[in-house]
């Protein structure tokens, strides 16, 4: 939940940013968080335009590493805005809100030591964690299965994959996979990942049509970004 408390306490500090969800607050924290994360998610424009305007160019970096870190890094907040926050964020570099290198850099070393946290806290309790069924299983099960067809390469792969993107390092901890190994997949994959979609936010983030329809854009790179997930449940069960 620490993403969720970050995402929450950001957008509850900053009274420009919702003040009836703040009014919403005081009588359901709980709701209110909940409801100002979803809202995060799918209105990414104009929530990170006001957290920049808030907080300054700095400190926005440090949230947006945050969320990154917990994305990748935490097996428990597998629904957070990955893909998706990285087009936002190309987007307001364009617009010189953000500095394309700078911007870039700091997701890169989040999503690298995300993957990192994940593969050794799977390495270290990960067997445990998963006897407790703290997790779930069938996200679990689809992330082994697509080892099985990718092997190694899943690394890399599933950073455009959602939830398998959580769980991919987490499991290559829990298996047989080296640390020297997973480490040179992992760095790829993140520069990969980090680097595509934030150029793509970059060159056509700033489109009318894109300006003007952001959260069916979001949801449609949402939508596209799980159909591989989509194809494997199908797939199985057949």
């Amino acid at each position: 939940m620490l993403a969720l408390a970050v995402i929450g306490a950001t957008l509850l500090w900053g009274s420009a940013l919702s003040p009836s969800a703040l009014a919403a607050g005081r009588d359901s924290t709980s709701v209110t968080l909940v409801q100002q994360c979803i809202s995060f998610m799918l209105h990414l424009d104009k929530h990170l335009m006001a957290i920049i305007s808030k907080f300054g160019e700095q400190k926005t970096y440090g949230l947006l590493a945050a969320i990154v870190f917990c994305e990748t890094g935490l097996v428990v907040t597998p629904f957070l805005p990955g893909d998706s926050l990285l087009f936002a964020c190309g987007t307001f570099a364009a617009l010189g809100s953000l500095k394309l290198q700078t911007v870039i850099l700091v997701l890169l070393v989040a999503a690298v030591a995300g993957d990192a946290v994940n593969y050794c806290v799977g390495q270290w309790v990960g067997r445990r964690i998963l006897a407790s069924g703290l997790i779930s299983s069938k996200n679990i099960e689809k992330t082994e299965r697509f080892y099985g067809k990718h092997g190694p390469k899943t690394i890399v792969l599933a950073r455009f994959v959602p939830i398998v993107r959580t769980f991919a390092p987490f499991v290559a901890g829990v298996g047989s996979m080296e640390w020297r190994e997973f480490s040179i997949y992992n760095v790829v994959g993140a520069i990969a990942w980090t680097t595509s979609f934030t150029l793509l936010g970059f060159f056509f983030g700033n489109l009318p049509f894109v300006q003007h329809n952001f959260t069916l854009v979001v949801l449609g790179i949402v939508a596209i970004s799980v159909l591989p997930v989509v194809y494997e449940v199908m797939t199985t069960t057949k």
